[in-house]
């Protein structure tokens, strides 16, 4: 007997789908392309430029760079896939983790009084 994997339909922008159904159909792709879940709605990225992409990205990557140098027990990643809920999963160019004690620590007291902001 053999065996034969499922077929999944290609995720296609404006889809609705659990994330469940997302990843699977995300994981059967063969191509690179991204896509993203948000509100349960398919979003795939249209190809990137340097000047209105990559080059705010690096600045971005090196201004958290920065913070967490500055900033014992924060850690900082690009690209993962961060999800929010059921309906919510998508891959941020960077984020940074700060742990609850950090953020109690005196250490960034600063950020802390400032955190309302963004």
């Amino acid at each position: 007997m053999q065996l034969t994997s499922p077929i999944y339909p290609p995720l296609e922008n404006g889809d609705r789908l659990s994330y469940r159904e997302f990843e699977r159909r995300y994981a059967a792709m063969t191509t690179d392309q991204k896509a993203e879940l948000i509100e349960g709605v398919v979003y795939m990225a249209s190809p990137l430029r340097f000047t209105t992409h990559a080059k705010p990205h690096a600045d971005l990557i090196g201004l958290l760079w920065t913070y967490k140098m500055a900033t014992p027990g924060t850690e900082i990643g690009i690209e993962p896939t961060v999800r929010l809920d059921s309906d919510n999963e998508f891959q941020p160019d960077g984020v940074l983790l700060i742990p609850g004690e950090v953020l109690n620590s005196p250490h960034t007291a600063t950020f802390k009084a400032r955190r309302n902001w963004w």
